[in-house]
């Protein structure tokens, strides 16, 4: 009974995320990846990782699995079921002294299972003008962990302005979730070059400024 009402669940966010953004994927050229991969993205409303899980086709939603905070989904019982039962998220723990487990060893766990991750470099929800926060060095050291995943760069465009902080009743507008071409690591390369590749890949998806000639 509990995996029907959370399919049911899943199936509802999934029309009213649609509903609510009419939100448009744009894909690669080559599609998507059909082995486990990693989805990262710009991070700037709570609602991103939900409009990511939406837009893919329901083969690939079902093995996706979005990283997220485990003080936040495990805080109430209808939390917890919407993060565990209806997103089947990997909860990791953000204060070290709480933890009783490697976020890495989880995240690589859900690899290992068959799972492709949504995650967000950025760590935390981006507030400021600029547009991405620096990478913080998890999917650096995810990427050591299992060398040969894919990774996916996804920009999430306008889902700021539909959610806003502090708001609760969603703005109806036109968001964009962009996917671009799948990535791996580099043999030898640093963390610094590493996650310095991944961050022009994704701004690469960002939408142009108007007048820029690009």
């Amino acid at each position: 009974m509990k995996s029907f009402i959370a399919k049911a669940a899943a199936a509802a966010i999934v029309l009213f995320a649609r509903a609510v953004t009419a939100v448009r994927a744009i894909w690669p050229d080559e599609g998507l990846p059909s082995r486990p991969c990693i989805y990262f993205a710009n991070h700037s409303s709570h609602g991103d990782f939900v409009l990511v899980w939406a837009v893919l086709p329901p083969r690939l939603r079902h093995q996706a699995r979005p990283v997220a905070g485990a003080e936040y989904w495990l805080k109430s019982p209808l939390n917890r079921f919407i993060g565990s039962d209806v997103f089947n998220a990997v909860l990791i723990e953000r204060e070290r002294d709480k933890r009783t487990e490697d976020p890495i060893a989880q995240m690589a766990s859900a690899i290992d299972a068959g799972s492709s991750l949504i995650l967000f470099p950025e760590g935390t929800r981006n507030q400021s003008e600029a547009p991405l926060l620096p990478f913080k060095s998890g999917i650096f050291h995810l990427v050591t962990a299992r060398p040969h995943i894919d990774l996916v760069p996804v920009w999430i465009n306008n889902l700021n302005r539909v959610m806003p902080k502090g708001e609760i009743v969603p703005i109806p507008l036109i968001c964009t979730v962009t996917f671009g071409s799948a990535l791996q690591s580099a043999p030898g390369e640093t963390k610094d070059a590493f996650l310095d590749r991944m961050r022009s890949a994704l701004l690469a998806l960002s939408p142009k400024p108007a007048g820029s000639g690009e």
